[in-house]
């Protein structure tokens, strides 16, 4: 159902700003979830696919999250590409990272954030690094805002007894 030509229709901002506002995020997001290597490419076609989709957003949606759920698509696609691709048999320096994104830093953590079951790392990186509510978390993993919290609690869980393993130190 359309609106009367006479009514004022709410307008979106232009994608360029889009971009410019969420892009840091979304590049977060999938670095945490994809590793520096594949995150780029993630990235890109999450703002490709989003520029496509843009015209039909409805105003007063949370851009955000929508940017969130589709990088969320992204990354789930390279992880089952990447699941069916032949291992490289020389290994090559991954490069750093010079935005002070995941990866750089504190390896011990982020190598157990990567071990972790991918509902498990998605949960606790759309809620500590995109800084979204569980709901929304739910509503991107395709399930619900308990089952997001009991993702995240999890994966905590699980980091913290592995972190605790490998330093040998108890808290």
């Amino acid at each position: 159902m359309s609106l009367p030509d006479h009514l004022p229709r709410a307008s979106l901002p232009p994608f360029e700003e889009v971009v410019t506002r969420h892009g840091a995020t979304v590049l977060r997001v999938c670095r945490a979830l994809l590793g520096p290597v594949d995150a780029d490419d993630a990235w890109s076609e999450t703002f490709l696919a989003a520029l496509r989709a843009y015209p039909e957003l409805p105003p007063g949606s949370n851009i955000e999250a929508w940017l969130v759920t589709i990088a969320h698509r992204k990354a789930v696609d390279i992880h089952r590409v990447r699941g069916r691709t032949p291992v490289p048999t020389e290994n090559l320096p991954e490069p750093a990272s010079a935005t002070g994104s995941p990866g750089e830093g504190d390896d011990e953590l982020w190598s157990a954030v990567a071990e972790l079951p991918f509902t498990q790392r998605a949960a606790l990186v759309y809620h500590y690094v995109g800084g979204l509510p569980y709901a929304e978390i739910g509503t991107i993993l395709g399930n619900s805002p308990a089952a997001a919290r009991r993702a995240a609690a999890d994966g905590r869980v699980a980091l913290r007894r592995r972190i605790e393993h490998g330093t040998g130190c108890r808290s």
